[in-house]
């Protein structure tokens, strides 16, 4: 799905670097790759294209991350991106 975005600032991921311990789970779970680990911890490179799936709350052994699954607009997203593979004109907006 490269070169789609989430709805700018409305995903509800939240990282504890308090609690993160750096094993790297979340980065390979995550199917948009918005994760890196860092000298400095995790770092969240671009917080609008998590699509709030979930993997990374759900993989993460010390519960560093959270997020709320199915919160956005993540059918919509992958519909649009399915109809645009399929070259099908769509009418209506999202949700």
């Amino acid at each position: 799905m490269h070169g789609y975005r989430y709805i700018e600032g409305t995903a509800t991921l939240q990282v504890d670097r308090q609690r993160c311990v750096g094993c790297g789970l979340c980065t390979e779970v995550c199917p948009h790759r918005i994760f890196a680990l860092s000298a400095d911890g995790l770092e969240v490179r671009d917080l609008d294209l998590c699509m709030e799936c979930g993997a990374c709350a759900r993989n993460c052994p010390v519960q560093a991350l959270t997020v709320s699954p199915g919160v956005g607009c993540a059918a919509a997203l992958l519909t649009a991106w399915t109809n645009r593979l399929l070259r099908r004109k769509v009418v209506g907006g999202c949700c």
